[in-house]
């Protein structure tokens, strides 16, 4: 009798076909997956120096450069989430003694301070609710940062950031300006280009509707040459911009071997950018700020208060609404879910236990659906009795 080796049996759960849930994902992102971008990423694999998935990498790079509105030439996407590129676009900019500038309104600001920090970079941190272009004249002024960075959409409170003028101020004091657009791409205007925008990074899940795990950036010229200028390497071989922007045909030279990228998941990102594309930037924005109108009305018809008080400070694509006095947030969140289907979500960071987020995004942003979750908050709040205190 043959004694096996073997000391750890086949886990149960991988004997079992695969599961998934049908639900209907209205918070902060993820948001669904429509087939056509579904079907894209369930393609063939092909190896990433293929001369396909070159081609498929190329019209990414246009498909980003008309979703940003921007004629940067160093512009890809980064294999990884918004996290990996905020990450990768702090390393890239900042070099030892560097400071940088954060404007924190919400858990996008602290992510990125702390990033900075892991760094080694001399971090200032200033947190207002409205950031008054005075206020960003004083702390330029005092500070000198080489970067400041702002989350123009902050889906942890709500908030969309105005960006007008902050790309010129921030180029008259010698700075360069680093924006978040993860949960706002497509769904709120935003001119990177005319706005003055040196780096801006977002993430495949929201609006382009694609899986998690690509993020797309860009820099303009001042950040290229910027890092040009660099002293020392990058502390992220896999994050380096140089390797990345050539693996992505950027500098006019022979493209390079630096990591085997996810090719299914550019295919996913491909198809996003291009139904928004098809759809239109300006359309687009249009949808989500009509939906968006159409659920905060809502939410005040069932008696509800947003978060956020004045309208054009409202995110377009992440509607926050204050928890209901006497009830539980956690429990009409999972209310939702059991008995509709629906995700939404509690606060973030500074807004936890204060909200309920509901995210419209891409597909997801329709009329049908700001109907189905009014009718599932209406049913949560008749029925979540026991939640009263």
């Amino acid at each position: 009798m043959v004694t096996s080796p073997l000391r750890v049996p086949p886990p149960q759960g991988l004997l079992r076909p695969l599961a998934v849930p049908e639900r209907l994902l209205l918070g902060p992102g993820p948001s669904n997956v429509p087939p056509r971008i579904l079907a894209a990423g369930s393609q063939q694999l092909l190896g990433h120096m293929h001369p396909e998935v070159l081609q498929v990498m190329d019209e990414i790079k246009a498909g980003i450069q008309y979703a940003f509105q921007t004629q940067n030439r160093l512009t890809l996407a980064i294999s990884g989430t918004g996290h990996c590129a905020m990450e990768a676009a702090l390393l890239n900019l900042l070099e030892h003694r560097d400071t940088v500038l954060v404007a924190i309104n919400g858990i996008w600001g602290q992510r990125a301070a702390d990033i900075a920090r892991r760094l080694g970079q001399r971090v200032q941190a200033g947190s207002r609710s409205s950031h008054l272009p005075l206020h960003f004249m004083q702390g330029l002024a005092w500070h000198k940062p080489s970067v400041l960075f702002i989350t123009h959409g902050e889906s942890s409170t709500g908030v969309l950031q105005p960006l007008e003028g902050l790309g010129e101020l921030c180029h008259r004091h010698g700075c360069l300006l680093l924006v978040d657009a993860v949960a706002s791409l497509g769904g709120a205007p935003i001119f990177m280009d005319q706005q003055e925008i040196d780096v801006l990074y977002s993430g495949s899940q929201k609006v382009l509707n694609a899986p998690p795990g690509s993020a797309p950036i860009s820099f303009s010229e001042r950040a290229r040459e910027k890092m040009l200028r660099r002293k020392t390497k990058p502390l992220s071989f896999y994050l380096d911009m140089g390797w990345l922007g050539n693996y992505w045909g950027c500098d006019r030279e022979p493209r390079r071997y630096h990591h085997t990228a996810p090719i299914n998941n550019f295919f996913s990102l491909r198809e996003g950018l291009a139904m928004l594309a098809e759809l239109g930037l300006e359309s687009s924005w249009e949808r989500h700020q009509a939906n968006c109108a159409q659920l905060c009305q809502g939410l005040r018809d069932l008696g509800l208060e947003l978060f956020v008080k004045e309208e054009k400070a409202r995110l377009p694509t992440v509607t926050t609404v204050r928890v209901p006095e006497g009830y539980n947030w956690k429990e009409i969140v999972a209310f939702l879910m059991d008995n509709h289907g629906i995700e939404i979500a509690g606060g973030l960071g500074v807004s936890v236990g204060k909200v309920l987020r509901i995210g419209l995004m891409g597909c997801n942003s329709t009329r049908g659906n700001v109907d189905r979750v009014l009718r599932a908050l209406q049913d949560a709040l008749r029925c979540c009795q026991c939640s009263r205190l």
